[in-house]
């Protein structure tokens, strides 16, 4: 069976087959930027258009369940649709960029990194300043009760420390209005 990398080596493939942008964001990109953990699904910012609907479900339908209907109105409405693999049912949650925010800044900021050695495996990934606002967002956005979310950017922040480029992150987070999120999780991270 192939692993959750594998599953979303595939999907990745067929973005870059036609030349969609794209960033892997979520715990895939977290955990590489921060505290490894498991994960049931991945997820992924891709700025797919309607006339790449035909030939991507063309490249997946061997291997993955698509629903044209459904990817079709989530470009429309800019949300998501999932991708579930047929073997492992590991499933690929996409998320259609708006067309301003933090998707569209996980899109211009992404990083190219080598994810698989053995396989060559080169993906984009999310920044961890972008990845930490994200979080944030998402813990805000279920009422300051996912443990996991806090968990995730404080992980980042405590391994990217330094390196981490805070006039951005404090910028974005005011204009987000997650500045108080941002202030607690880094005061927090600190006191290790």
């Amino acid at each position: 069976m192939e692993s959750p990398l594998e599953v979303l080596l595939h999907v990745i493939r067929a973005f870059e087959e036609q030349k969609i942008a794209y960033v892997v964001v979520g715990s895939f990109a977290s955990s590489a930027r921060g505290v490894p953990r498991s994960t049931l699904d991945a997820d992924i910012v891709a700025d797919i258009k309607p006339d790449h609907v035909k030939q991507l479900i063309s490249s997946l339908r061997e291997k993955f369940y698509l629903d044209e209907q459904t990817i079709r109105r989530a470009i429309e409405t800019h949300r998501s649709f999932n991708a579930i693999h047929f073997d492992s049912a590991f499933k690929i949650d996409v998320f259609i960029p708006k067309e301003s925010g933090i998707s569209r800044q996980q899109l211009a900021r992404r990083r190219l990194e080598e994810v698989a050695p053995e396989q060559g495996a080169m993906i984009y990934v999310a920044t961890a300043e972008d990845m930490i606002l994200a979080k944030l967002l998402w813990y805000q956005s279920g009422g300051g009760l996912s443990e996991r979310q806090w968990a995730d950017a404080l992980g980042m922040i405590r391994v990217q420390g330094e390196q981490l480029d805070a006039v951005y992150l404090r910028e974005w987070a005011e204009g987000l209005g997650i500045l108080d999120l941002l202030e607690r999780i880094l005061k927090e991270a600190m006191n290790v």
